[in-house]
This record gives structure tokens, C-alpha cells and sequence, in this order.
């Protein structure tokens, strides 16, 4: 990774967190893109060249599936389990999203709070989620049902929700991925696979 590309990613995440904090303050509409640019310390053209609106700028960057990951998925690996496997895939869009508790918090604050991020979340994740499934059909063949591959992507995001509320509501530091690994392991139990 370059030096700028560092710098650049650096600046988005202030601007993404800043915005985060405003919404979560005084609501998406109580503060505007010039108060954005002065609390993330750029120029309201800077602030625009990272994100179109304040939508964007609340929601901040999400990573997409990294091309090296997706091609060992359709190959079938790297557990050549398909859950296990989804949970390699699509782990790495959180990114450093689920790396602290207090942000969490406020992000669901902001999003319960808040319609329009909703909507935007809910695309997003639509999108995503369309994607996943091509690659299992593709991983699983022609006559793998589309409608199982959405029920795997389906349990998988019914599975970060829940780890996401055990995540915050734990006192004992437990990482994140700690509580995720344990509701995978618990939903392959329960499903009795």
C-alpha cells in the first residue's frame, strides 16, 4: 500500500467518523457538509472528493470482496465447508467497522434513528448480498438451487446481527469474531450440520 493510499484512507475514516458523530448528535439533517468539512479539518472540495453527501459520508467506504478471496471461494476452499468458507469471503468487508464497541453503538444509533441511512444500508446490502450469491451458485455448480444460496447468505447475515448484539453487550472483552465463530459454530449445531 502507498504512502497516499494510507493517507487517503486515513482522512476518509476522520471524515467517516466525524460525520458519524454529528449524525449521531444532532440528526442526519442538523448539520450540514461545510460543518462536516470544519469538524473532519478539510475543505468543504477535500470533504467533497471523499464522499458525494452526507449519506456517503455517515455510511463511510465499504470494502469489497477481495478478488483473491472470491477466486479460492469459487474453487471451492479455503474449508471446503460453505459456511466456513462465506465466513472467509465476506469477514473482510467489516473490516476494522467491528473493531470497537463504542462505534458500533453509535452507528446503530444513528442508523435506528435515521430512515434515509436505512434505505442506504439496506441497498448496499442488497447489493452485497446479489453478489455472494453468484459466487456460491457458481462455486456450487449449475444445479446448486439459487434460492439455498440465499438462504446461506440469509443465515450468514442473521448470524453477524446476532453476533454484533452479543458483541455489545459483553463485559468480557471478548473480541467480535470471537462471538461470530461462536454463532456459526452454534447455527451448524443447531441445523445439526
Amino acid at each position: 500500500m502507498t504512502k497516499s493510499a494510507t493517507g487517503r484512507e486515513a482522512t476518509s475514516r476522520r471524515i467517516n467518523r466525524c460525520a458519524l458523530r454529528l449524525a449521531d448528535e444532532h440528526g442526519l439533517d442538523g448539520f450540514t457538509m461545510e460543518d462536516l468539512a470544519e469538524a473532519a479539518g478539510v475543505s468543504r472540495r477535500t470533504l467533497f472528493n471523499y464522499f458525494p453527501g452526507k449519506v456517503d459520508a455517515v455510511l463511510g467506504h465499504w470494502k469489497g470482496l477481495d478478488a483473491a478471496d472470491v477466486e479460492t471461494f469459487r474453487a471451492g476452499g479455503p474449508h471446503h465447508d460453505l459456511m466456513l468458507d462465506l465466513r472467509e469471503l465476506v469477514i473482510p468487508i467489516l473490516g476494522e467497522k467491528v473493531d470497537d464497541r463504542t462505534r458500533i453503538a453509535q452507528a446503530r444509533r444513528v442508523l435506528r434513528g435515521n430512515p434515509r441511512l436505512l434505505g442506504a444500508v439496506h441497498d448496499r446490502y442488497e447489493a452485497v448480498c446479489a453478489e455472494v450469491i453468484d459466487h456460491i451458485v457458481a462455486r456450487e455448480g449449475d444445479g446448486f438451487p439459487r434460492a439455498d444460496a440465499q438462504i446461506a447468505v440469509a443465515v450468514l447475515a442473521g448470524l453477524l446481527d446476532v453476533s454484533l448484539d452479543a458483541f455489545l453487550n459483553d463485559t468480557s472483552g471478548r473480541q467480535f469474531f470471537d462471538h461470530f465463530d461462536h454463532s456459526l459454530a452454534a447455527a451448524a449445531r443447531l441445523l445439526g450440520s
